[in-house]
């Protein structure tokens, strides 16, 4: 059984592995170590990963990108707006959930977000386990801490459908930390100061602070602030709009008419984006951007500061909301840990810096910290591993909130209650009492949604409450609901159940009363009769028996599930054909010109000038065959033509492999009457030693006789002489 984390990141995702007792990285099909989130659709099957990296500029109709901020969401959601802009395929609705409109197979079709992740989790397990050689099936992934119920549910199905199973769903922030704590053998103890380190992760399209206090085994999230929207895509928009402009008026193209021109400068800008990190100036080139013509400039950094200076205002806002929650100052942080790629900039580092008053500390890895933390937690969470223990507690980041009718029989009821606060432990259960006499309903909702993403519904579930009625004496069932926030941070009500008031007797307390405590003394050292202890009266609940729950949330239905994932197999099964057939028709391409290089040369001797024309000739057709009918042809096809080439070169290579075994055959009879003789000479070099050793010996022994009897007869004065 594997282990795995998953960096389910907005650009790329990176595949964290427990092993070789420690976390490994591990690569995909190309070696790279981070694999790019896209999933494409072309007229034979899909492209996930680097596949769809290689022909995103050729294919970005078809190409989904941000895959993770599309989880949850609806296609009125004004973020939604926002993603497309850094999306080539149109976004639209399918079922009330947002999706792509793609060309696949030659047809239109649509996806939701979670069909989409389904598609790319299925490659990043199929990448695990090529590297594990083992079926990949639990795994930890990362999503931001800012994702709703309805996202972290969309999360959960879409890794469901591509047959995972998700031990946990962890904050990123939570992750990162983890991986930094676990590691740490000197944390403080007991009732010391904890260490308080802020991780400050500014990846691809957002950018998180945390507070995280560090205890010996253990970390405590006190406080997570976002910007959802600051990014390296965001310093990316702002280069392309600037070189957009600027190539219009030196080169006369306007890149904005081009989606193909425009992704284009936007690599070249990200690659520039890289080098002025490093460098106080760096230049940009592309050929045949448009109408056939060559585009180029130059930038200092100073000038790309100058054009993101509305997004480095917004640098400190997150640390000082971060702290404000914390209720800490700069001064209380321990250390600062930067992660992710965009802390590379300068003058981000720079701001960051200067608010805490602090160097910065780049202690972990900032593109891998979170894939590392995610293995961790998964190996913490599996059975196959073993690990030192340690406590993980987050927090809630929105409070959640019950609402219900109020019973006609108590006026006075309160109809609402925040059951979970804004900064509550992470995972929780609390229990929920009502007095009822006939079944009721309640929903769960975020309690301020103007904290959301976007404009994503506060609503998260109904639960309707079963089996209630009044008792024999018309008085109120006492219902119990167990509401819990678990792992994941997805709100479900666990159970129900009704109790009963029973009156029931207990012993008294012991009285605390130094001078009670002395007579009891006394009476036990004149053998009084031990004390009978008091008892008394008192009421308590009873579990009774258990309340049905029927719960409603946005998680998909079981047959939408079960059916989309028959839907992905069906993909899968569909994408191996093509990735099989591809297969074939190199090798076949590759035989053919394989055997026309040998039919000169190592095979020339075994066959005569006949057979070598025939060989030719069935290596000409069948090559024309290839480039002309045999372009789209199938799988079987390809592998007939192999079958009939082999056919007419079968007898030729025959005897040459037969040469070639008689060959291997002689040298091993050869190598084995080698080793034969050498062991002959060996045993006969042996026996002469023992007998050269043994002559030796024996006209030794008169010597050695008499050296003994003389040493015996010393013995005694040496004794005497003591």
């Amino acid at each position: 059984m594997s282990v795995v984390g998953i960096d389910f990141g907005a650009q790329s995702t990176k595949i964290g592995v427990a092993r070789n007792k420690g976390i490994d990285i591990i690569t995909n099909e190309t070696s790279n170590r981070s694999t790019p989130s896209l999933v494409g659709f072309g007229p034979k099957s899909r492209y996930l990963g680097e596949a769809a990296k290689t022909q995103e500029i050729s294919n970005l109709k078809n190409t989904i990108s941000s895959l993770k901020r599309l989880a949850g969401r609806t296609i009125d959601d004004p973020e939604v707006a926002i993603e497309q802009q850094f999306i080539t395929a149109p976004l639209v609705d399918v079922n009330g959930q947002v999706g792509a409109e793609v060309t696949y197979r030659g047809e239109k079709q649509k996806f939701t977000a979670v069909q989409l992740i389904a598609m790319y989790l299925g490659k990043i397990r199929d990448t695990a386990g090529h590297e594990l050689r083992l079926p990949v099936s639990d795994v930890v992934i990362s999503c931001p801490p800012w994702f709703t119920d309805a996202q972290r549910r969309a999360m959960l199905d879409a890794s469901e459908i591509a047959n995972l199973k998700l031990l946990r769903l962890i904050n990123d922030n939570t992750a990162i930390a983890l991986g930094y704590g676990i590691t740490k053998s000197d944390l403080p103890e007991g009732d010391a100061k904890p260490r308080r380190i802020a991780f400050v992760d500014i990846g691809y399209s957002d950018y998180t602070c945390s507070i995280v206090e560090f205890r010996k085994g253990e970390l405590s999230v006190k406080a997570t602030t976002f910007d959802r929207h600051f990014g390296g895509r965001n310093i990316d928009k702002a280069l392309v709009d600037h070189f957009g402009a600027e190539f219009k008026e030196k080169f006369k193209v306007d890149i904005t008419t081009n989606a193909k021109a425009t992704t284009r400068v936007a690599a070249a800008a990200e690659k520039l984006k890289k080098i002025l990190s490093a460098n106080a100036q760096a230049p940009i080139s592309i050929e045949s951007l448009m109408d056939d013509k060559d585009v180029r400039g130059m930038l200092k950094r100073e000038e790309l500061e100058e054009l993101i200076k509305p997004l480095l205002e917004r640098v400190t806002a997150p640390l000082e909301q971060a702290l404000a929650e914390a209720k800490l100052k700069p001064e209380d942080i321990d250390a600062i840990e930067m992660v992710g790629g965009c802390t590379r900039v300068p003058a981000i580092k720079e701001r960051v810096s200067k608010f805490f008053g602090k160097p910065l500390s780049f202690t972990l890895n900032q593109d891998e910290a979170i894939a590392r933390g995610c293995a961790f937690s998964c190996a913490i969470l599996s059975p196959v591993f073993r690990v030192r223990d340690f406590s993980v507690h987050d927090i809630v980041t929105y409070p959640i909130e019950f609402i219900w009718e109020q019973s006609p029989e108590i006026p006075d009821e309160d109809t609402s209650l925040t059951v979970f606060n804004k900064g509550n432990v992470m995972p929780s259960t609390k229990i929920l009492t009502f007095y009822r006499k006939q079944p009721f309903h309640l929903e769960a909702q975020y309690a301020k949604p103007e904290l959301l993403p976007g404009k994503i519904k506060p609503w998260i579930g109904r639960f309707s409450v079963k089996g209630v009625k009044a008792d024999d004496k018309d008085d109120f069932m006492i219902c119990k609901l167990k509401a819990r926030l678990n792992l994941h941070g997805i709100l479900n009500m666990e159970s129900g159940y009704y109790v009963e008031d029973v009156e029931v007797e207990e012993p008294e307390p012991e009285s605390k009363d130094p001078d009670a405590m002395d007579t009891d003394q006394q009476q036990q050292a004149n053998g009084s009769a031990e004390k009978q202890p008091k008892m008394r009266k008192v009421k308590k609940q009873v579990r009774k028996g258990d309340l049905q729950l029927v719960a409603g949330t946005t998680a998909m239905a079981d047959t939408d599930k079960v059916a989309a994932a028959e839907k992905e197999n069906s993909m899968y099964m569909e994408d191996k054909l093509v990735t099989d057939t591809e297969d074939k028709k190199n090798e076949l391409e590759a035989y053919i010109y394989e055997l026309r290089g040998k039919i000169d040369d190592v095979y020339s001797e075994f066959a005569s000038p006949e057979e070598k024309d025939k060989i030719r000739d069935k290596l000409e057709k069948s090559e024309d065959w290839l480039y002309d009918d045999g372009e789209d042809a199938t799988k079987a096809q390809y592998v007939a033509k192999m079958d009939e080439i082999r056919f007419v070169a079968g007898p030729v290579i025959q005897r040459y492999q037969d040469k070639i075994e008689e060959e291997r055959q002689a040298a091993q009879k050869a190598q084995e009457e080698e080793a034969a003789r050498k062991r002959a000479e060996a045993e006969a070099r042996k026996k002469a030693e023992e007998e050269a050793k043994k002559a030796a010996g024996d006209s030794a022994a008169p010597d050695t006789e008499m050296k003994d009897a003389d040493a015996e007869a010393v013995k005694p004065d040496s004794v005497e002489e003591k």
